[in-house]
């Protein structure tokens, strides 16, 4: 069953803490006087005793709570509770006190090879900010939850790569290196998903690091950079087509001229050639008739 965080009965520790040095100094006192009272010296080793063991329970008591920090208590195995309130606070002095900090942390996973929603082998790492929330989850339902943090990370992290491709020219499709917004914060919420078992969340998560592996770069940057000239290609010819239409549309309905099929064709031809040609063309004057 997963443990709960709550708080523990703690109180400010500056009253025991006086209250403790104010008894070590009385038992300090206690033994110097026993040497004035030799005929019933018993008395005043018993209550010197007392006193002392009444100082160091008091002391053991206290500690020191920094900003952003916590201490999980524990009693004979038992959770009992946790103390965030920073300052001096006293606790039971018979609990284990264990202290956990709640400050961002942040780590960069390793870079590992997985292969994309292509199938094209990539290399990809992360920078995770984290933090823990849970104090009791975090010390209590998993072994290490600085090591599961890392793990669980990483395997997000391969499993959000296997699920977009690497690159992708249609704005439809969210890929690795062109969404990278999307993309960190998919990472962020899978990530969450994973370590919130162990009273852990996720602030930020960003892809650091994106390539493709090395035995197939070289390919791979000629195939993208192909794939942008076709997609680039593809853009020019629908822009053409539309502003074709629009020029032969406004003709007719202006009655500027009359086209038949066989002119049409051809202006068609001469436009798409203007518009889609990656040089300047050089316009050639009829100064005849038309015919």
């Amino acid at each position: 069953m997963a443990m709960k965080e709550r708080d523990a009965l703690s109180f400010s520790g500056w009253l025991a803490l006086l209250v403790g040095l104010g008894s070590l100094a009385g038992a300090v006192a206690v033994f110097i006087q026993i040497k004035q009272h030799q005929q019933d010296p018993l008395q005043y080793v018993g209550g010197g005793i007392g006193l002392f063991l009444f100082g160091v329970l008091l002391l053991a008591g206290c500690a020191v709570i920094g900003p952003n920090e916590a201490r999980v208590l524990t009693f004979f195995g038992r959770y009992t509770g946790s103390v965030k309130e920073a300052g001096l606070r006293w606790m039971n002095p018979l609990t284990n006190k264990k202290a956990v900090s709640l400050r961002a942390r942040n780590f960069e996973t390793a870079k590992i090879k997985v292969n994309d929603l292509d199938g094209n082998p990539i290399e990809i790492g992360a920078v995770i900010v984290w933090r823990v929330v849970d104090t009791a989850q975090a010390s209590f339902d998993v072994e290490d939850f600085h090591n599961y943090v890392q793990i669980q990370a990483e395997s997000a992290m391969r499993n959000l790569a296997m699920h977009h491709p690497y690159d992708s020219h249609d704005d439809n499709v969210i890929s690795l290196r062109g969404q990278s917004e999307a993309v960190a914060e998919q990472l962020r919420k899978e990530v969450n998903e994973r370590i919130n078992a162990a009273g852990c969340e996720v602030i930020d998560a960003r892809i650091a690091h994106l390539a493709y592996a090395p035995e197939i770069a070289q390919a791979m940057l000629q195939r993208q950079q192909a794939g942008a000239i076709i997609a680039a290609r593809q853009r020019i010819v629908e822009g053409a087509v539309s502003m074709v239409e629009m020029a032969l549309d406004q003709l007719s309905k202006r009655g500027i001229v009359e086209l038949d099929t066989e002119r049409k064709a051809a202006m068609v031809s001469n436009l798409l050639v203007v518009l889609c040609g990656e040089r300047a063309t050089q316009p050639v004057v009829n100064a005849g008739t038309l015919y």
